[in-house]
């Protein structure tokens, strides 16, 4: 059941949603084959759109020690991360599209920081601005989602779901029951 209304926002405002989730990994890529079940909290303020960005980047990303964070409700950490057994921040992994100044601070704390913009041309015009900028960081990798991609996603949200992700040559292949969607992900930037 997709409900689309609104109405009772209010009400639940202070709620998170609770997403229970079975998320299956074939990256052929990275040669990772894995099930990992999730329970992912969706902040009020997160659209359908960003909570499947965040289930996709976890996908792209998947460890047996990466794991989602609060998220929207704290800004001191990233969506996703993955810690070494001494509690060092290996991978850090963002969403949206950060100031130059969260960027250098993820930077600083993590060894390797993964951003996914978003949003067709506002991500565009930000990457624009912030390109130069963050050009001397060695750990940080960017990584575009496409407008139609995301807003394709977003139809296969649901607060229980079998997703199951395919990744191959770079190309995402993410499905849920019958419904597919085809992702190309594009690299702005690489790590050195």
């Amino acid at each position: 059941m997709h409900c689309g209304h609104q109405g009772f926002g209010n009400v639940m405002a202070q709620n998170s949603l609770i997403y229970k989730v079975e998320l299956s990994v074939s990256d052929m890529d990275r040669h990772y084959y894995e099930t990992h079940k999730l329970t992912v909290a969706k902040h009020p303020s997160e659209t359908d759109e960003r909570l499947m960005v965040r289930l996709l980047a976890y996908a792209l990303n998947a460890h047996e020690h990466l794991e989602m964070t609060k998220g929207l409700s704290t800004d001191s950490e990233p969506d996703i991360w993955q810690k070494s057994l001494s509690d060092e921040i290996d991978v850090w992994v963002a969403l949206g599209l950060p100031s130059e100044k969260i960027i250098r601070q993820s930077c600083n704390k993590a060894e390797r920081v993964i951003l996914y913009p978003y949003g067709g041309k506002t991500a565009e015009v930000w990457w624009d601005k912030t390109r130069n900028g963050t050009a001397r960081f060695d750990n940080l990798v960017v990584v575009n989602l496409a407008e139609g991609d995301t807003a394709a996603l977003a139809k296969l949200a649901s607060r229980a779901m079998k997703l199951q992700v395919h990744i191959q040559d770079g190309d995402v292949m993410v499905s849920v029951d019958d419904s597919v969607v085809y992702l190309t992900p594009t690299l702005w930037k690489d790590a050195a």
